[in-house]
């Protein structure tokens, strides 16, 4: 069996589940993760390897060293002499720090890009340190990569509008397995309104409090739920107490994957009324709609980014336009209304997951376009 070096700074973060959910359907590459630092566990029986090994007491300092240096010689040290098959790096930062080591290894580099690494501006990436060297070398990964994936057509326009090679570039979406989240029974549904986003400008969760709050009088037993954290967290706590409905709204801060899904089976919609920040950054397709929808469950998301590749406009949830929570609040009212209609675009998300968005289909695909690499 060949191996897949998986790429990732900072490995099994919460919010990250897609990566090993990809990489553990795999059926003819067995997954190394390679990494600074581990913000969770992996899955049962992978194998990880992150540089905070090399001083478990200073676990940042390689990790920083790393950070600075961009040096293959920490992960070669850790991999003793072992050779992946190719890397595989999850975004564009991690694509650029994995190139010297693709290079010193001899292997293919193959980068997948998720959003900010293709929305985010040149000043914008610059402001934070953990991307300047991404943004200074950005043209360097996009000469030398082997392959380039975009999460959605949307991430794939923009990485040739930054002059990466149309023939190097593919748009391959992760998607969820439907085999292992069953759509939920009728019975299990709740007036929520759910949201599961990082607490960041991006998400445009200030606009859904505003739209709840418009609405909530109308609906009183509708709760607003809010999974995620974040550093607006605090701001979007007063605004939640200025709206007068603080009791209505839940922050319940990080969770594991499997307490989302259950709160998603619980939830009568989930929305995702994401922005375009000022720096540029935009939504490149919003995989927690993709999971919501194999639960059977409707979508409202803004017509921003990749959102629109995720839902059917009127058949498995509603689009609204960006920064507008007039149009929010009334397509969350309509379905908080409407029964049989949030069944009939529950079910019909449902089918188009199992059609489009199957994790299993979509990883064995990505096995073939290994082999290609590698033929």
């Amino acid at each position: 069996m060949r191996q897949v070096a998986i790429f990732r700074h900072n490995l099994f973060r919460l919010s990250e589940p897609f990566i090993t959910q990809q990489a553990g359907r795999f059926r003819r590459y067995r997954p190394l993760y390679l990494g600074r630092l581990r913000y969770g566990a992996p899955p049962p029986g992978a194998e990880a390897m992150a540089l905070e090994d090399l001083a478990p007491k200073l676990r940042f300092l390689p990790a920083a060293w790393h950070l600075l240096s961009a040096s293959p010689h920490p992960y070669l040290y850790r991999l003793e002499g072992q050779r992946p098959d190719l890397i595989h790096a999850h975004f564009g930062v991690e694509g650029v720090y994995a190139l010297p080591l693709a290079a010193r290894l001899g292997v293919p580099l193959v980068t997948t890009f998720h959003g900010f690494d293709a929305t985010l501006n040149p000043l914008g990436l610059l402001a934070n340190p953990a991307w300047a060297r991404y943004a200074l070398r950005r043209g360097r990964l996009a000469r030398q990569g082997s392959l380039f994936l975009a999460a959605s057509h949307f991430l794939r326009e923009k990485l040739l509008a930054m002059d990466f090679p149309p023939e190097r570039v593919r748009v391959h979406y992760i998607g969820v397995d439907p085999s292992a989240i069953a759509p939920r029974l009728a019975a299990q549904e709740e007036p929520i309104i759910l949201h599961v986003a990082r607490l960041e400008e991006v998400k445009g969760t200030q606009f859904l409090i505003r739209a709840f709050a418009s609405i909530a009088p109308q609906h009183p037993a509708a709760r607003l739920v809010l999974i995620g954290d974040g550093k607006l967290r605090k701001s979007l706590e007063k605004l939640a107490q200025d709206t007068g409905f603080a009791d209505r709204i839940d922050f319940l801060g990080g969770m594991k994957h499997e307490q989302v899904l259950g709160w998603m089976r619980r939830a009568a919609m989930l929305v995702l009324p994401s922005i375009k920040t000022e720096s540029g950054r935009e939504e490149g397709l919003g995989m927690v709609m993709l999971e919501a929808a194999a639960c059977g469950v409707p979508g409202i998301g803004a017509r921003v980014g990749g959102i629109p590749e995720g839902i059917a406009e009127g058949e498995t949830g509603f689009l609204v336009p960006p920064q507008d929570p007039e149009a929010l609040a009334m397509a969350m009212a309509t379905l908080l209304a409407n029964p049989v209609l949030r069944l009939r675009m529950g079910d019909a998300a449902r089918r188009r997951i199992e059609r489009q968005f199957d994790i299993r289909r979509q990883s064995a695909a990505l096995e073939d376009i290994y082999d290609e690499l590698l033929a």
